[in-house]
């Protein structure tokens, strides 16, 4: 997935991939190396307990409301756990301690915000200001940034094949020649990966990043690994409950990542974005007096389609085909941004700016080129990628649905070409992992709600809590539904799960500022 998952990710500053086996200057605390495990062995606390020690955090990380105070350290991890006495990297952790007595303390509950890519150091300060406070004062709640993304190894896939190029070209080829173009796109951008990752593209994996999961567990000194996943953090958890079933403790996923190959996730998010897209044109059709883009949904489409051929046939400051697809992508996943779009899209067509559509994020940045390099090494190390032929007839199928589709979130396709393809899939889930509550959007376009209902199948005995007539990515502790919050928070501080799944009224489409 592209960047999407909640508004609390936020991507630390990389280092330059040479710093991939050196020690983490950024973070001002001394961690020793973590107890060597075999790939399929869990860590041994008693040999890592004291090694994490926690002190000052980089400037990256927000400072909590007071009287709250984050807390960074650093645990040394080998960078192939199947051989531990080899490469080691640096895993960047974060800590915000619980608020409660010792008698409400229910233990450390660990957190990801989704990508692959995102950084969750500050992740746990941003979602922790959100949780209920229930939660605040039963758990330390931990960050960490993944190996490969921000303070932890950060790795970097150079120009990736022109990707921060601007204008970039336009991403939904039409007729044979475009698609070759687009395939040899997709192959620069894979070795461009090879040559910048180097020999690091195999062990930045979801499975690799399980184990660090469970050594920063032992690290901490906890029996059990507590665990809240958002989007791409779902999938990671899953593979957690795979590789330590025992080691699982209470886990939450919200915005279910199906399982899925990750191409195969890909284009089933393609199809939901149209059915998104269209109920987005008839929501803006709704208030043609606010809009100005018509009182049909196939007005506004028209009108939609106005602007982006505008930007195909003359980019503005780098602003083409390319950038307004990755705008529309961003704003369909939630409807607060739809009224910005829809506005956007009406500057445009009266005075011919894409001010009002262009994101504030600077997509060239430093930030951006480790997100977008690490989501896919993480992809492609997980699991066998499509060929070139399927990439092109399933482009095809989507464009017969509808001939403009949104293809942002196709980021697999690159493992068509990948240098180091992995024969198997990451394992999801496992009949001894306790069950594991669910949370999902009835309408979510990132993860669709298909992906949580096949998912609970790798997890047996777990529960689904679902947010009707919602349109939205990111759920608990993110759309402010009490029904959700509560379900959610009582699962984690008490340990007690609904008795069957539960269903939430949402808030429908949004109201017009």
């Amino acid at each position: 997935m592209e960047r999407h998952p909640e508004e609390e990710i936020v991507v630390t500053s990389p280092m330059h991939r040479t710093a991939l086996l050196c020690a983490l200057a950024a973070l001002a605390t001394t961690v020793g190396p973590a107890a060597p495990a075999q790939s399929a062995a869990p860590v041994s606390s008693a040999g890592s307990a004291s090694a994490l020690r926690f002190g000052a955090c980089p400037a990256s990380v927000p400072e909590p409301p007071a009287p709250g105070r984050v807390e960074c350290g650093r645990l040394s991890v080998p960078l192939d756990w199947n051989h531990p006495r080899g490469p080691r990297i640096d895993i960047a952790v974060s800590r915000v301690r619980a608020s409660g007595t010792p008698a409400e303390r229910r233990g450390a509950l660990l957190v990801n915000p989704g990508g692959p890519g995102g950084s969750g150091l500050p992740y746990a300060v941003t979602k922790r200001a959100k949780l209920p406070e229930s939660v605040r004062r039963s758990y330390d709640v931990i960050g960490f940034d993944p190996r490969g993304v921000g303070h932890s190894a950060p790795v970097d896939c150079g120009p990736m094949g022109g990707l921060f190029h601007g204008p970039g070209a336009d991403p939904v080829p039409v007729g044979p020649a475009a698609e070759k173009k687009y395939l040899a796109s997709l192959r620069g951008m894979a070795d461009d990966c090879a040559a910048g990752a180097e020999g690091t593209l195999p062990y930045l994996s979801t499975d690799q990043t399980t184990r660090d999961m469970d050594a920063i567990r032992a690290a901490l000194g906890e029996r059990k690994t507590n665990f809240l996943g958002v989007s791409y953090g779902t999938y990671l958890g899953a593979a957690y409950a795979a590789a330590f079933p025992h080691r699982t403790g209470r886990m939450v996923l919200d915005s279910v990542v199906g399982p899925w190959d990750w191409y195969d996730f890909d284009v089933t998010q393609s199809r939901a974005l149209l059915r998104q897209r269209d109920t987005f044109f008839a929501w803006t059709a709704a208030h043609p007096d606010h809009f100005h883009l018509g009182d049909s949904a196939s007005a506004v489409r028209r009108a939609y389609l106005r602007v982006r051929g505008g930007l195909t046939a003359a980019p503005v400051d780098g602003f083409g085909p390319a950038e307004f697809d990755r705008t529309v992508y961003r704003a369909l996943g939630r409807t607060e941004r739809w009224a910005d779009l829809a506005n956007g899209l009406r500057g445009y067509l009266r005075d011919g700016s894409p001010a009002g559509i262009r994101p504030d994020e600077d997509f060239t940045g430093p930030d951006s080129r480790n997100y977008e390099a690490a989501n896919r090494i993480v992809k492609c190390a997980d699991g066998p990628g499509p060929t070139s032929r399927r990439i092109v007839t399933d482009i095809r199928r989507t464009r017969r649905l509808d001939p403009q589709p949104v293809l942002t979130g196709m980021e697999a396709s690159t493992c068509a070409y990948w240098h180091h393809r992995p024969a198997h899939r990451t394992p999801l889930g496992s009949p001894g992992a306790p069950p594991a509550l669910l949370v999902a959007s009835a309408h979510d376009p990132v993860t669709p709600i298909e992906g949580a209902r096949r998912m609970r199948h790798h997890l047996p005995g777990s529960r689904l809590v679902t947010l009707d007539n919602d349109y939205s990515h990111g759920v608990f502790a993110s759309r402010g539904n009490a029904c959700v919050d509560d379900a959610v928070a009582t699962y984690l501080v008490d340990g007690a799960e609904p008795r069957a799944d539960v269903r939430c009224a949402g808030p429908g489409l949004p109201a017009v500022p």
